[in-house]
């Protein structure tokens, strides 16, 4: 039996065969992810959250060009890894790679912090 479905059957003998919601186990160490879409979608909708904020955090300090684009991949990309490598600690292997799981929903989360980011420094800085 690998470890993986020895997590599970831990899992679902500790929660005495409830199924938990998909938000609960991303806020709990390691949980175990029956589908691999289910943790996929966690990323993606956790870097919404992230680029939602530093773009507001961003707007407010007014941040200007490449530093702040830079920063932002920075954050983006470090929190998701310390999360997923660290906090959750799956195999990465299971997702495809280190690769895969870093680059999940990048772009759109970008797009969401440039135009949160430009909303608020328009907003506040320009007269």
């Amino acid at each position: 039996m690998s470890n993986n479905s020895k997590r599970k059957e831990e899992s679902h003998q500790l929660n005495g065969g409830v199924k938990q919601s998909t938000w609960s186990k991303a806020f709990n160490s390691n949980a175990v992810w029956e589908e691999k879409d289910e943790f996929l979608d966690v990323i993606y909708w956790l870097r919404q959250i992230i680029a939602v904020i530093l773009g507001v955090i961003w707007g407010v300090a007014p941040l200007k060009g490449f530093l702040g684009i830079a920063i932002f991949c920075v954050i983006n990309a470090g929190v998701l890894y310390v999360y997923f490598s660290s906090f959750q600690q799956i195999d990465e292997e299971d997702y495809g790679g280190t690769w895969e799981l870093t680059k999940e929903g990048f772009m759109t989360s970008f797009a969401l912090f440039l135009v949160v980011w430009i909303i608020f420094y328009t907003a506040l800085h320009f007269d």
